[in-house]
């Protein structure tokens, strides 16, 4: 073999392997840290609803989570029963997938997204055919909320 082939070879084997692990690093989808206490089984249907929409999870089972949602800026309101942190975002509650892959594209200037209380129907809340209306709400470090996202209910 030539050394203009081995060279040519060699340069496609690296575009290759570029583009391979390009192609492996756009699958994995953003990371996602989640707070949650180790008995809320709810929260871990959550966590299996992020994780099958392309989020890589880590989670920390706590005993107290309200040193997370001080922490990362919950207003008491908003409370639910786990929090999250992803691109930068704190992230509580039944929060659909689909809203916070919108927040991530559109980066708005918020401290996060909340979807307070416990909605019937949101995802890890399923309950057979039944799904409440809520809303999903944009929160700034002052608190303030806009809705970021009206979900029906049935």
């Amino acid at each position: 073999m030539t050394l203009k082939k081995r060279h040519s070879l060699l340069l496609a084997s690296l575009s290759f392997g570029l583009l391979l692990a390009a192609s492996l690093h756009a699958v994995q989808g953003p990371k996602m840290t989640v707070y949650k206490t180790a008995t809320c089984g709810c929260c871990g249907k959550w966590v299996e609803h992020v994780k099958n929409n392309g989020f890589q999870v880590t989670v920390h089972e706590v005993a107290d989570l309200s040193e997370y949602k001080e922490r990362y800026g919950v207003p008491k309101e908003l409370e639910s029963c786990h929090t999250a942190i992803v691109g930068g975002y704190t992230i509580e509650g039944h929060v659909p997938a689909a809203d916070i892959l919108r927040l991530l594209k559109e980066k708005p200037a918020a401290k996060g997204l909340a979807a307070p209380g416990m909605p019937l129907g949101s995802p890890g809340m399923e309950m057979g055919d039944r799904k409440d209306a809520y809303d999903v709400l944009l929160f700034t470090a002052d608190g303030k909320t806009t809705v970021f996202q009206h979900h029906k209910g049935n």
